[in-house]
């Protein structure tokens, strides 16, 4: 969508970015506290997200969450919270004749919470309850325990079900004391932003009802370490296995290096035709596959997962070494990589038709590390990637012998480091980066 953005730096240490969709009939809000799981004890873990879970309930303004809901969603706007190990996020969306009446209900709820016995008492039961669902999923589960074992900062959910006991409401206000102050917070918000409410949403952030703070939390020291077999969970009740596999490069990648290996992920796995899925798809293999990057402060990671049967297991992974280890060797067409960059230049502009689409370019990013995405040089920067550079940043992510393989399952142990044994090459062989 059409839209310019604006940064707004306030004295009391609040930051955010304006994106202004002209006649957009919605408007979105995000708000970001760096008040993750990071910044508690152990035996603490789930004092984030049990905060988040009671920040958008009872307020000052309307002491009870379920009126403050009603009140909230009255014309259809809607509101939401995520909790992660970096990040507690509040985000809300609502149409445009109302954007000022959802911001000041919204900016309420986060600088005049009650934090209630009562209320905790019920969110300590809704928040079992959600750990409890996602602990039935398989991929979740795996995935959290090859990160445990790879040094990353993280808890199983049935981790996160017993360490709960250990959380009183003193421990949410506390929490809450310490992350929730002014330059802690960052903010994205998109919509028709003509100037008068610009103006009127930088008065409000100036003006917020929350304690100074000198700085925001930094992120955290955070480098995997490599594993010297696979990470096996066993499961009597799934007939196929679930895998994944992480590799990492001990450094945080440029941008032109991040645009060429998400483009090698769009070629290798993303479509039913990629050279990994569709190649596999073909042979009857496996139904789905998922990828992609991710990154900590001090490392950049790619990573690969599907569901697969333990017999067209060994045959998959051939696949995947062979499809890699032609990356790796610069064996790759050009007009692949041709092909390749159409496709990402038309996901990235379906990617913008909503302002909730147009906003959520800007705000990974920028609440990961302040920078602010340049939106509209994203087409160039795709045209831009070279074979050279593909294979070049492919080796940076293999040459570090930097990595970890699970399966979750009932394949047994040695199976699975058989399937490990046969992704071995990909690193001990990988060529020296550039």
């Amino acid at each position: 969508m059409k839209h310019t953005v604006t940064e707004i730096k306030l004295p009391n240490g609040v930051q955010g970015l304006l994106v202004h969709v002209p006649d957009a009939s919605v408007m979105t809000f995000d708000l970001n506290f760096r008040a993750g799981e990071y910044l508690v004890q152990k035996k603490k873990w789930e004092v984030p997200h049990l905060m988040e879970h009671m920040v958008l309930g009872a307020n000052e303004l309307i002491p009870r969450a379920r009126d403050f809901q009603a009140e909230f969603e009255k014309n259809g706007a809607y509101n939401n919270a995520s909790t992660g190990v970096y990040d507690i996020t509040y985000e809300a969306e609502c149409a445009d004749f109302e954007w000022d009446r959802i911001l000041g209900l919204l900016l309420v709820a986060i600088t005049k919470p009650l934090f209630t016995d009562e209320e905790f008492k019920a969110e300590f039961g809704n928040v079992q309850e959600e750990m409890v669902s996602r602990a039935n999923n398989h991929y979740r589960h795996l995935s959290q325990e090859l990160r445990r074992a790879l040094g990353l900062i993280v808890r199983t959910d049935s981790e996160r079900l017993k360490l709960m006991n250990n959380v009183n409401v003193d421990d949410i206000r506390a929490h809450y004391a310490r992350t929730h102050v002014t330059s802690n917070l960052r903010f994205v918000i998109a919509g028709n932003l003509m100037q008068e409410r610009r103006t009127a949403i930088e008065k409000l952030f100036a003006a917020i009802d929350l304690p100074d703070h000198a700085k925001r939390f930094e992120l955290p020291k955070e480098l995997p370490h490599s594993l010297d077999g696979a990470v096996y969970v066993p499961n009597s009740t799934v007939e196929n296995l679930y895998f994944y596999i992480d590799t990492f490069a001990p450094l945080r990648l440029a941008d032109p290096q991040t645009d060429a290996l998400n483009l090698m992920n769009t070629m290798l796995t993303e479509t039913l035709y990629s050279k990994i899925l569709g190649t596999a798809r073909e042979r009857g293999l496996v139904y789905g596959m998922s990828s992609g990057l991710s990154q900590t402060r001090d490392a950049s990671n790619w990573w690969l997962g599907a569901q697969v049967s333990d017999r067209n297991a060994s045959a998959l992974f051939k696949i995947i070494v062979g499809e890699l280890t032609k990356v790796l060797e610069g064996d790759i067409a050009e007009d692949e990589i041709e092909a390749t960059k159409l496709y990402a230049l038309g996901r990235f502009q379906r990617s913008a038709q909503t302002v909730g689409g147009t906003a959520g370019g800007y705000s990974g990013r920028y609440f990961f590390d302040d920078v602010i995405e340049n939106y509209f040089q994203i087409p160039d920067r795709i045209q831009a990637i070279s074979k050279e550079r593909i294979v070049e940043t492919a080796r940076t992510m293999f040459a570090c012998d930097l990595w970890g393989f699970g399966v979750l399952g009932n394949c047994g142990i040695d199976f699975a480091d058989e399937l490990r044994a046969q992704l071995m090459p990909l690193w001990q062989g990988a060529p020296v980066a550039v």
